[in-house]
């Protein structure tokens, strides 16, 4: 991203010429009422919540990722879009670690959640993914009751508060809490595919997370369903960081704040949502927000 370059060594304007000061350096103008000083500090930036610099993966001999640079906002949805095999799950895997589960795998570059190097030797990798959730494709909840499924992952991380709290506040979360209140102690696979896939979204809240991936949340749900599962992320972002793989463009520009488009394993475009999908800056990625390719 451009910065301001220094101007002290500039030609002093003819309209408000600068007066040289004892030290040989041109000392700006006073401001005058109403303007405002640019000697003054500017805001302080928000940092990112993902920092992502010249990433890249390999399964085996296969390049999959070749040098992501990015920078994902806190409490924004981010999406990935671009056409199958582009690297999208696999970007989303390496922002927690889980592609290190595959073996044959390789990566290269950095990332960093607030700032920590999350593949640094001394970072354990549980902890990168109790920090930073996942929901995946396909709705997977534990042939266990509703209630066990979202107290599942705090009590294996020895939560010791009130567990029925944190269920309720998970599953509210979710969207979920007043269509299963009354059959907490159900099973969970008796729900449908749109409350299972909710249900997998409260048991990944319930550990407390920074950041929630989502690869394709709704793809295998129905419009009704789907429609909840956009509503409960848009809710979300005011708590969470939320990143979302998704090949429904409409999806992404509904729901999603910022967007990323990938191809062939390289970063084309990332921008505010409305203006990658109205005024891109790629002719590669215009082809693809509006159908010519993908």
């Amino acid at each position: 991203m451009p910065t301001d370059e220094s101007t002290d060594d500039a030609p002093p304007s003819q309209t408000s010429p600068d007066v040289p000061s004892p030290n040989g350096r041109l000392d700006p103008p006073e401001a005058s009422e109403g303007e405002v000083d640019a000697s003054e500090p500017a805001a302080p930036t928000v940092q990112p919540k993902l920092h992502i610099e010249d990433l890249h993966f390999w399964y085996d001999d296969t390049h999959a990722l070749q040098g992501i640079s990015m920078d994902i906002q806190p409490n924004r949805v981010t999406a990935l879009i671009g056409p199958s095999g582009c690297g999208k799950s696999t970007l989303l895997r390496c922002l927690n670690r889980m592609n290190e589960l595959i073996q044959g795998t390789t990566l290269e570059g950095t990332i960093h959640v607030d700032g920590q190097d999350i593949y640094a030797a001394d970072t354990d990798p549980v902890m990168v993914r109790r920090r930073v959730g996942m929901v995946f494709q396909k709705p997977n909840p534990f042939p266990k009751t509703i209630y066990k499924n979202v107290a599942w992952g705090a009590e294996i991380n020895g939560y010791t508060g009130d567990l029925d709290a944190l269920v309720e506040r998970a599953l509210r979360q979710a969207a979920l809490w007043d269509e299963v209140k009354d059959q907490l102690h159900s099973s969970a696979l008796e729900l449908s595919g749109g409350q299972q896939q909710r249900l997998c979204i409260a048991r990944t809240l319930a550990v407390q997370p920074d950041v929630v991936l989502m690869d394709e949340p709704a793809s295998a749900l129905d419009p009704i369903a789907t429609s909840k599962i956009e509503e409960t992320i848009t809710e979300l972002k005011q708590d969470y960081t939320i990143v979302i793989v998704t090949h429904n463009m409409q999806q992404a520009s509904r729901i999603s704040d910022e967007t990323a488009f990938l191809y062939m394993g390289r970063l084309i475009e990332m921008n505010p949502t409305d203006q990658l999908f109205t005024r891109p800056e790629q002719d590669r990625t215009e082809a693809y927000v509006t159908g010519r390719f993908g």
